[in-house]
């Protein structure tokens, strides 16, 4: 496990689960790109995308119920290999 991952799965292990998680990503606004970063979540989330002031990048924000911090750091792990997105 990258070592990114190893300090937020210690940060969110100090969490009580299930819990609701909050993720945030930076997305290029191609539709295929934008479509693989939604499909990291559930119908039941709520998704609120903001584009970017010159339309290059999406703002994707997630609120969604997680069961463990694992299930977590595995949203983060899928997005990672996304090309040109970017976990904050």
């Amino acid at each position: 496990m990258h070592e990114k991952f190893k300090q937020l799965r210690k940060q969110l292990l100090e969490q009580e689960w299930p819990a609701v998680y909050f993720f945030k990503f930076i997305s290029p606004s191609d539709p295929e790109t934008l479509a693989k970063v939604t499909a990291l979540f559930e119908d039941q989330g709520t998704l609120s995308l903001r584009p970017s002031k010159n339309g290059n990048f999406i703002s994707v924000s997630v609120k969604e119920v997680m069961m463990s911090a694992d299930d977590v750091i595995d949203v983060y792990v899928k997005a990672a290999q996304i090309k040109g997105v970017i976990s904050l």
